[in-house]
């Protein structure tokens, strides 16, 4: 029997070579769009580096953020990566067309240890698991619940848990922005005190519509802050 020769060898892991070359291609040029874009919203915290974790729910099968310092001392966290493109396909896409937002005033020593951070990453995750979820995101307002383990007393029901109102429209971020690869939407993420998500649960989507109404109002908007009075 021929043994294989060294140049058919490299031959043969060539389209291997080639497919993970237009992979980082494809992750590299949407990151850059994605960059691009934060950069218009404050500025980029390049300091923070938020350690890569491998997430098989997201698009690209990576779990990244991005930390924006923004006017008046507020911290803005986004997604970076629910839009990256599939991973199985190795096509261009915008994964799932959609980023989320947290923005927040609070004073946070760590970001990468504070509960902006951890509450952003909760709701992502959910949203990355859930179909239904992204389809009802990207229509318009959606409320959801997530653990309350580590988030501030004051926002953590009696059973636990933690609401978050997501689509609150800002009158400083934009409701979509354009990459390469197609347009995402950027979701806002509006963390709710306990009598608002009660008052959620007892009103469903007129509820929402009247919060949202209610933190427009008030000129928080989106804002997300663990000690203010509630809406309701």
């Amino acid at each position: 029997m021929r043994l294989p020769r060294v140049a058919d060898a490299r031959r043969r892991s060539w389209p291997g070579a080639l497919a993970l070359s237009k992979w980082r291609e494809l992750l590299e040029t949407a990151e850059a769009s994605r960059d691009a874009t934060w950069r218009t919203l404050g500025n980029l915290d390049k300091d923070v580096i938020t350690p890569i974790a491998m997430s098989d729910s997201w698009p690209g099968q990576r779990r990244l953020w991005r930390v924006i310092r923004r006017e008046a001392g507020r911290i803005l966290i986004v997604s970076h990566g629910l839009s990256d493109s599939f991973h199985e396909h190795m096509a261009p896409s915008v994964g799932f067309g959609l980023e989320l937002a947290l923005e927040t005033d609070v004073a946070v020593k760590d970001v990468l240890k504070g509960w902006p951070l951890l509450l952003l990453e909760r709701v992502a995750d959910e949203v990355a698991a859930h179909e239904h979820v992204r389809e009802r995101v990207k229509a318009g307002l959606f409320s959801m619940e997530v653990p309350g383990k580590r988030l501030p007393k004051a926002l953590v029901t009696a059973e636990g848990r933690v609401g978050v109102l997501l689509g609150v429209e800002s009158r400083s971020l934009p409701r979509h922005f354009t990459t390469p690869y197609g347009e995402v939407r950027l979701v806002t993420v509006k963390v709710l005190l306990p009598p608002e998500l009660e008052y959620l649960l007892a009103h469903g989507e007129p509820g929402q519509a009247e919060l949202a109404r209610r933190f427009a109002e008030s000129g928080e908007e989106h804002l997300s802050r663990a000690r203010r009075r509630p809406a309701v």
